[in-house]
């Protein structure tokens, strides 16, 4: 690996360990954030829309940003949009004011959905320079980051330290790292030279989007991560209110739980690369889903608080792999790599961002505890369909893209690298 390939890495794992620190920083403090507006669970899930309606903004947009002037440009914007709604929210939270908390959440998730999209992209394009798999600890990094972010919202959680103070420090420090990420990441990656002349023909690139999803090992694998996302999505919106509502434990103990949930995804991701070395796609992602629906099972049914925040240390590893797994699987084509990418990183999003907000309006009605049963179903429907990921095949020779169940993604474009 030279030395601009290992900046080039380096700078994407440290924007993901800043993205992670940003989102658990919020999720961490989402009880004090409640509280402090004093509006019901229903009506958190309507504030957390801010979040999945920003998100999906950017996410339909960033493969198009992508293909158009390449991943720096969406990271560079994503990055200014995620330190701004950070800063509103930070702000609205301190001023009680719910709407403006919903707007803040909704530029962090536009700057999150466009950046990350994007990062994937950048990490499948790494993983073809350096024949090794990169995008579960590029993930990873996103989870120890979830992990610092969880330490922090506890330890200030504990000391009642103000929200809005807490949200504001962290937006500096996301500021100085992507700075420094975006310096290094080389221009162009992804960038598509058709995409202007496609653009004038398919307003936005939606037909292009749409045409990958003929594929039906594609539709496999976007359901896959659906899932997958779900549960992870879950876990970052709602464990901390599972445990204080559900399991009547203190605020500290519920950031407690998902601290231990983080670790346990953290973990799941940087030990992955050898597990599916070994063992390939299939059986690792099959197995991480049964391990995760054992995991939720207890967290749902245990009468137990201790019992139930053990459980979700398994809850995590299992959800641990399902994204970057699926994205690597997506980009098993020799054309139109980053279009797949794209397309199924939108699908994991849409679950990852859209569902669990979603899942506050049913837990008005039967609790949080009940209502994690939609999302063990999911899990149920991942461990099902875990065989579209295999490596896929050539088209011309019948044989297998790549041994072990790990493909580099060709033809995502590596900018220029001097």
């Amino acid at each position: 690996m030279d030395a601009a390939t290992r900046r080039w890495r380096a700078a994407l794992f440290l924007f993901m360990l800043a993205a992670g620190t940003g989102m658990a920083s919020w999720v961490a403090r989402t009880p004090a954030v409640r509280d402090g507006l004093e509006v019901s669970t229903g009506a958190m899930g309507l504030v957390l829309f801010g979040l999945s309606t920003g998100s999906m903004v950017g996410v339909t947009l960033s493969g198009q940003v992508v293909r158009r002037h390449g991943g720096r440009v969406a990271i560079s914007a994503g990055a200014a949009l995620i330190v701004a709604g950070l800063l509103v929210v930070a702000g609205a939270t301190s001023l009680s004011l719910a709407a403006g908390v919903f707007g803040g959440l909704a530029l962090f998730g536009a700057g999150l959905g466009l950046a990350e999209v994007a990062f994937n992209i950048e990490g499948a394009a790494v993983e073809r320079i350096v024949e090794r798999p990169v995008l579960p600890v590029l993930h990873g990094c996103f989870s120890l980051g979830t992990v610092f972010g969880a330490l922090l919202g506890m330890g200030l959680t504990a000391a009642r330290f103000p929200v809005g103070w807490h949200l504001s420090a962290v937006a500096v420090l996301i500021t100085v790292a992507a700075v420094w990420a975006v310096l290094a990441i080389p221009a162009g990656t992804g960038k598509d030279a058709t995409a202007d002349r496609d653009s004038e023909r398919d307003k936005g690139g939606w037909r292009r989007q749409a045409r990958v999803w003929r594929d039906r090992r594609l539709v496999c694998i976007g359901l896959i991560v659906l899932a997958m996302a779900f549960a992870e999505g879950a876990a970052n919106d709602w464990l901390p209110l599972l445990m204080v509502d559900g399991h009547h434990v203190s605020a500290t103990a519920g950031s407690l739980t998902f601290l231990a949930f983080a670790s346990a995804m953290t973990v799941g991701r940087f030990t992955g690369g050898p597990l599916l070395e070994r063992f390939g796609r299939v059986h690792v992602v099959r197995v991480s889903a049964l391990v995760a629906v054992v995991g939720l099972t207890l967290v749902i049914v245990s009468p137990s608080p201790l019992v139930a925040g053990a459980a979700t240390v398994l809850w995590g590893l299992g959800a641990s792999l399902g994204f970057p797994v699926t994205m690597s699987a997506a980009g098993d084509h020799p054309h139109d790599a980053a279009t797949r990418v794209a397309a199924v990183a939108t699908a994991g999003y849409v679950a990852f961002l859209v569902g669990p907000p979603a899942l506050g309006f049913l837990a008005g009605h039967i609790g949080l505890r009940l209502t994690m049963t939609v999302v063990l179903a999911f899990l149920v429907v991942a461990a099902t369909l875990a065989g579209a990921l295999a490596p896929a095949r050539d088209e011309h020779t019948g044989a297998r893209t790549a041994p072990g169940g790990h493909t580099p993604v060709p033809d995502l474009g590596t900018g220029d690298r001097t």
